[in-house]
């Protein structure tokens, strides 16, 4: 089997290219354009070969910063979530933050693939810069828990830390603080998360970026967020009209 040293086989047919005129003034401003989209995939098809050449032909253990996973979207990472059915996936990690009253308070699109529990301490202090103080609550799932932030939290004035145990034998203490009803009453609040992301991606179409590049996909999710929060003003919005109405009536 013949393996091409360089995805760029006859580069002189580009270059020949630069001489082209276009027939008219559009075909004449698009020829360049098409030049430098043709030269942006061949580079990016050299890098492909090479990562190829690097693990198949030389067995090395090509880091994935350095790998691409997409030539039309460069900027997309490997995701590794330890799900038996999706242990992979493609694309970009979210955080998302939600408050009390359904909205969302912060959001990020993270690079690479961070740990859950990296993203307690900044969004404490993403929080803090917002409100002026740390949250009454800070729930979330397993995979944020470390002795490290669950102190943190306290330290920053958390009142109460919803975030359940990850691996290893609970101390009497600990299981016990898991089955009060301030913890389960926060882990009530955080599963409200899963059902926002769930309206994002079925209702405010963040479920499939159509949009090019890592920018417009940022762009993408803070569209989606804004959607969901205007839908979730108009809702409260409503619910408090209503109710004023109701005690008029009652008066």
């Amino acid at each position: 089997m013949r393996v091409p040293t360089n995805s760029r086989a006859e580069p002189g047919r580009v270059e020949q290219t630069r001489k082209a005129r276009g027939k008219d003034l559009l075909a004449e401003l698009a020829v360049p354009e098409l030049r430098k989209e043709i030269d942006h995939y061949c580079e990016l098809g050299d890098r492909v070969i090479d990562q190829a050449r690097r693990r198949v032909l030389q067995a090395e253990q090509v880091p994935n910063a350095e790998k691409i996973y997409s030539i039309f979207e460069p900027h997309t990472d490997l995701i590794k979530r330890g799900k038996v059915q999706t242990p992979l996936e493609f694309g970009h990690k979210v955080f998302l933050a939600e408050s009390a009253q359904g909205l969302i308070t912060q959001y990020e699109v993270l690079e690479g693939n961070p740990g859950d529990d990296q993203q307690v301490e900044p969004s404490l202090e993403r929080h803090k810069e917002t409100f002026g103080h740390a949250p009454e609550l800070y729930g979330s799932d397993r995979g944020f828990f470390s002795e490290t932030n669950v102190k943190s939290c306290k330290q920053k004035g958390v009142k109460v830390v919803c975030i359940p145990q990850r691996g290893g034998q609970k101390t009497p203490t600990r299981a016990t603080y898991e089955k009060s009803p301030d913890f389960k009453k926060g882990q009530r609040f955080r599963a409200g998360i899963e059902g926002r992301i769930s309206v994002l991606f079925r209702g405010r179409g963040m479920k499939r970026c159509l949009a090019e590049g890592r920018e417009r996909f940022e762009l993408w999710v803070g569209a989606a967020v804004l959607a969901n929060n205007l839908m979730r003003i108009a809702a409260l919005l409503t619910k408090r009209s209503s109710r004023k109405r109701r005690k008029r009536r009652a008066a």
